[in-house]
Parts: structure tokens; sequence; C-alpha cells
């Protein structure tokens, strides 16, 4: 099937489920005034596009659109930004309050700190981001990638001055890698999963991406059109459970539905929540999809649970999903700005055409309460960061309907 939908049977509401403290309305404030303290902050645009509404037959559309973020197409620099600073703010045995990126580059704090090598597994944006905020703040990084990893994405890791080696091995297994030679030499893993002993930093990333709930919460308000539903990626989980913490954490039983979208392949929340012990499932084997950035099979455990207690639903599908999303953001409807959107960034669009114009949505759509008095958010995690893969999607129909070849 193109698309496999489970609601969720025993959605908490907020306060009945998992804590959700560590992402508080608190913690967000102070976060997002370290992020202020780079230079190359600025409030990524919340897009409405009426157009692309109407022919859904929703009330209203918006997309959040990280392709704009520091400069790195990418959200994936707010989690290991801010992870970073609270490594280094601790080994200063200092908080964050008052934190700012030109004092962690400060002489005085390099020489206390002193050489610090970070290392990381990625499929692209997060080990671009960890890359540049090491580079920003004068220590080495080390990235590894899975297999197949497109060569663009290397390019642009190496490009902030850090070691990028692509592996043989798939995403999950890079991963492990990477922590066996943390332990052997040293290194400061900053990874955006977690692991039975391996949770304080994926926390720190965690929280790192309130930054962008946080702008979206305001944006919407501005505009006075809160969210009734949204739709989140998920690869490990991180940024899903991040966005639905705080959402929920914030506006309680106004929170809108979540619905977290996963690539077939790649599909361990919704293997998770399908298996209804409440425990995190691994899928294993070939993880490749078209969704590069969602391209992993073992749930964050942290963010598993905040999932687990108050998504609504969990989709799996296929890869021209994403494919289509890509291609309905860069051609517009009915004077709609463009947004240019990578494969893992578009997938939450094409999974919203699919349940708003397939013939064989309708159940679907009618167990999410999607209809015209429905306001949809969704965010464009990534830009064109594979440029090549961008335009042969979008200019020349790679990925078509049921017959994806990439």
């Amino acid at each position: 099937m193109s698309v496999r939908m489970y609601v969720n049977p025993d959605r908490k509401a907020a306060g009945y489920g998992v804590s959700l403290d560590v992402l508080s309305p608190t913690n967000a404030d102070a976060v997002r005034r370290y992020h202020e303290s780079f230079k190359e902050y600025k409030q990524t645009p919340l897009t409405f596009l009426p157009g692309l509404a109407a022919k859904f037959k929703l009330k209203n559309f918006m997309v959040k659109d990280e392709s704009f973020r520091y400069g790195l197409n990418a959200f994936k620099v707010l989690g290991a930004s801010y992870a970073m600073g609270r490594f280094l703010a601790g080994k200063l045995g200092r908080g964050m309050e008052g934190m700012t990126r030109n004092e962690l580059c400060s002489p005085d704090i390099r020489r206390q700190t002193g050489d610090i090598t970070f290392i990381t597994t990625t499929d692209g944006n997060h080990g671009r981001g960890l890359a540049w905020t090491a580079r920003e703040l004068g220590y080495k990084a080390i990235v590894f990638m899975p297999a197949g990893s497109a060569s663009i994405r290397v390019q642009n890791i190496r490009a902030e001055d850090a070691e990028c080696t692509v592996t043989q091995l798939n995403y999950d297994e890079a991963v492990r890698m990477s922590w066996e030679l943390a332990q052997k030499h040293g290194y400061v893993m900053v990874q955006d999963t977690a692991w039975e002993g391996y949770t304080e930093i994926p926390t720190w990333i965690m929280q790192g991406y309130m930054t962008l709930a946080l702008e979206a919460l305001e944006q919407m308000k501005v505009a006075r059109a809160m969210p009734t539903h949204c739709f989140l990626q998920a690869g490990v989980g991180s940024f899903a459970g991040a966005v639905v913490g705080y959402l929920t954490a914030v506006l309680g039983a106004d929170a809108p539905k979540f619905i977290i979208v996963e690539p077939h392949k790649a599909n361990c929340i919704y293997t998770s929540a399908v298996a209804g012990d409440g425990r995190p499932h691994n899928v294993t084997g070939d993880l490749h999809t078209l969704m590069a950035g969602l391209a992993c099979g073992e749930p964050n455990t942290l963010s598993w649970e905040i999932l687990r207690d108050y998504a609504t639903a969990y989709i799996s599908c296929s890869d021209y999903i994403a494919a289509n999303g890509m291609r309905v953001l860069a051609a517009p409807v009915g004077g709609d700005k463009i947004i240019v959107s990578g494969e893992s960034g578009a997938v939450t669009t094409g999974i919203a055409q699919w349940l708003m114009e397939h013939p064989a949505a309708a159940i679907q759509r009618e167990a999410l309460g999607l209809d015209s008095n429905s306001s949809v958010l969704v965010v464009s995690t990534e830009g064109d960061t594979a440029p090549d893969v961008y335009k042969n999607i979008v200019w020349f129909g790679a990925c078509p309907d049921n017959d994806c070849q990439m």
C-alpha cells in the first residue's frame, strides 16, 4: 500500500502522559535567546498558501520554511548548536543563562575548555549543522555518513572544515561506529537520538529544536490562525517529539492533532506504534529511501515516549508521496508563493495532498477530522540540500506515483 495509517487509541491529554518539563515554555525562551546570539539568526518564515488550502478544501495551509535557517538550508543546526553550547557551558561549570556565541568563542573560554573534538553520524543536515557550529566556536568536528549519501551533502560538510567520511554502513550502524570511536578517543558524541546511557545530549538537541516551534507558535498567533492539525516528519523522532512536546506543553487541550509521517523503509515510529506495547521497536535491513534525512531505523527512546503519548496518528508512506510534495510546493496555486522543499522537507505536504485528494483516502481523512474547518501546519525541514535530486524530481518528474526508481 502507498499509505498506511495507524490511529493512536491511547492518546493522552496534556499532563496525563510522559512529562514535558524539559520542553517547557521557559526552556524554549532560554534556547531562543542563545540562538539569537548568533549573527545569522533570524526567524524563518511561516508561509500561508491560500490557493493550496482552497484546492485541498481546507481553511488554512501553513508551511514553516526552514530553508532559510542560518544560511544552511535546513533546521538541524538548531539542535546541534544548542547541544554544543550546553556541553561547553557544563565544562565551564555554568548554566546557559546569558551564554552567547561570542562568549563561547572568546580566547579565555577556549583556554578553559581546551581542545575538544565533536563527532556525529548524519544523513546530511545534522552533520552540516554540527560542523558549522564547531567551526564557529573553534573546535574540531568529525562526521560519518551512511552508504549512498549524496556527494553534495558531503561537500557541504567538508566546506565547514570538518572531517567527513561516507561509510558502507546504514545510518544506525554508522551511529554505533561513531559512538565506539567517541568512547575510544574521548570525542564528544553529538547525536540526535538517544539510547540507554546516552540521553543528556539528545535531550539538549530536542530542546534546541524548540526555537522553531516557538517561532511558529508566535507567527500563528499574530496571524490568528492556530492549527487544528500538524503533520511532522520523523527519522529517529527527535524533531517531531520536540515540536509535539512543546506545543502540547504550551497549548494543552488546544494543541492540534499531531500526525507523524515516515517512509515505508524506515518507519520505526509507525512500527513502534502498531506494536501496541508502548515500547520502541527498530526496523532493520535496507533503509534506503528518497527521504535521506528520515532513513533511520531506531527511534530516539526519549522522543518515542512523547510521540507514543501525544500523537494522534502515525503514517508510513511510499517515496513518491515526498516527491509529490516537492512538486506541489514548487508549482504554486492561485498566486501562492513558491517553496523550495527537499525530499524530507516535503513529505508532509505530499501526505496532505494524498489525504485531501486521493480517492482512497476518505476513511483516513474522516478519521483525522480533516475538512473545510481545518488549519494545517507543516514544516519544510530542508530546502534543496541535494540540488540534482531536487531538479530530477521537480523538473523531470522522477519518482512518479507508485513507480519510484530513486
